[in-house]
């Protein structure tokens, strides 16, 4: 857990969402091509609005675990929890106002949805440290001798 004045770059949890949204706009390019060839001009504009939900989804976690983390164990769990409901509605709200519209594919915002959060998620696996001594993402090897 990060101390109080700490500086939110720090906390591994930030470094985590960081990462993943950089990953994230390495395959924008890959997804928004697919979508494109699949569904057309829509499915483009379908496949980037629902990456910059998937995006912003990630930030919003890893900023709620970064700041309530320092403060207590009970917070921490319970921001958790209502922000996942919360983020979960945010999603809602987002889709809501595009679902009947013709300049975007609900199939191929449904399913850049799901590829990005799974994907991302499990890609993310391997470069996450699961040790106290390097807690968020794993340092980098400087030789290959090490």
């Amino acid at each position: 857990m990060n101390d109080l004045n700490e500086p939110v770059d720090n906390a591994p949890e930030f470094a985590v969402s960081r990462d993943m949204v950089r990953r994230g706009l390495l395959v924008a390019p890959l997804l928004l091509v697919v979508s494109g060839v699949i569904w057309g001009t829509e499915g483009v504009s379908g496949s980037a609005y629902g990456l910059a939900i998937v995006l912003v989804n990630f930030i919003f976690a890893a900023g709620i675990i970064t700041i309530t983390a320092p403060r207590s164990l009970p917070l921490l769990m319970g921001s958790v929890m209502v922000g996942y409901v919360a983020r979960l509605g945010l999603i809602f709200i987002a889709v809501l106002p595009v679902r009947d519209s013709t300049w975007i594919s609900i199939p191929s915002l449904c399913a850049t949805m799901l590829v990005t959060h799974l994907g991302l998620l499990v890609w993310e696996l391997r470069h996450v440290s699961m040790s106290l001594a390097y807690p968020g993402l794993k340092p980098k090897k400087s030789s290959p001798f090490n």
